[in-house]
């Protein structure tokens, strides 16, 4: 699949490989969303395959029928290893992951390391995100990247560089991505959800703001009916509450917690949206909505708020936009 967006990040990423001269670790920085882990992914396959001979074509590709492609997807390529936050039960991997990636996933690589590549002329190791790494951790990778395994390859995918080890940063050569154009944040979501018509497309554009990963949590949400309940509330300002009321009974129920999950989400990013087409009086009475929303956003998850009283609330927030 082709990849979107970023192509200065992708560009030098692939002049570095095409030279030889590929850094023994790369972090690969930007908001949660715009591609870097499916970068990481290509880049990862790309490495190994060309390091085992392969012919390949121009860019990131790899053959569909590559030997080196069918290891990596299946987990059993002898010279990749990605560390990830497990589950939390092994015996449920689609449910909870742990809070962070251990100290004992990374002394698991120290074995691999004495040895040579076996497949292929490079080894990859892959971390997605090494935010999510425990401190312990952190110390325990910072001497493999100090003294980096022959032939081994780090790709380290990060939201946040700037909480991690400074060790860590410095040793590393930095490639930045920014977010994606509106065009190509509909393409990447159109791919991933065949199935969503353009209004939800639309929706999720505007709830992804530059990054389809983020968009992508509300696929099937119908986030447009969701968008269009707040926009209302800020045409006319509610002034029954009839819409609130309406609204606060759709998103109370255990059944709809996705659905006020992202109603969380949308109305800060609604009310920004707002802001930035006003002045004076308007401006203010826009941030000073936006604050408190984004406040109540965060105080609903972390203390369970109750949901209906929290969006009868968040909507009067946006009701304050029409008297402005």
């Amino acid at each position: 699949m082709t990849l979107l967006g970023n192509i200065t990040a992708h560009d030098a990423f692939l002049a570095a490989l095409a030279g030889g001269a590929l850094h023994h670790a790369w972090l690969l920085t930007g908001p949660e969303g715009v591609g870097k882990a499916s970068f990481a992914q290509a880049a990862a396959l790309r490495m190994l395959a060309q390091g085992a001979g392969e012919v390949l074509p121009s860019g990131l590709g790899v053959p569909d029928d590559s030997r080196t492609r069918a290891l990596v997807e299946a987990g059993s390529h002898p010279d990749y290893r990605l560390l990830a936050r497990l589950p939390k039960d092994a015996d449920k991997p689609d449910e909870d992951l742990a809070r962070s990636i251990t100290i004992a996933q990374v002394r698991a690589l120290q074995p691999l390391f004495a040895t040579v590549p076996s497949m292929s002329s490079r080894r990859v190791v892959l971390i997605d995100a090494i935010d999510d790494l425990e401190r312990s951790g952190a110390n325990a990778l910072l001497k493999n990247l100090e003294e980096p395994p022959a032939g081994t390859i780090f790709l380290l995918v990060s939201h946040a560089p700037g909480k991690l080890l400074p060790t860590i940063r410095s040793r590393c050569r930095i490639v930045r991505f920014g977010r994606l154009t509106d065009e190509e944040t509909a393409t990447a979501l159109r791919r991933a959800s065949p199935e969503a018509d353009e209004r939800e497309i639309a929706a999720l554009v505007a709830a992804a703001d530059g990054a389809p990963g983020r968009g992508l949590r509300f696929a099937g949400l119908d986030l447009a009916e969701v968008d269009a309940a707040i926009a209302a509330i800020a045409a006319d300002g509610d002034p029954d509450n009839a819409r609130r009321a309406a609204l606060a009974r759709k998103l109370a129920g255990k059944a709809a917690q996705a659905r006020y999950e992202a109603f969380l989400d949308r109305v800060p990013a609604f009310v920004a949206q707002e802001a930035r087409s006003r002045a004076g009086a308007a401006l203010r009475t826009a941030l000073d909505a936006h604050a408190a929303a984004r406040d109540l956003a965060g105080a609903a998850r972390g203390l369970s708020l109750d949901a209906g009283g929290t969006v009868w609330e968040m909507a009067g927030l946006v009701a304050r936009l029409h008297a402005a």
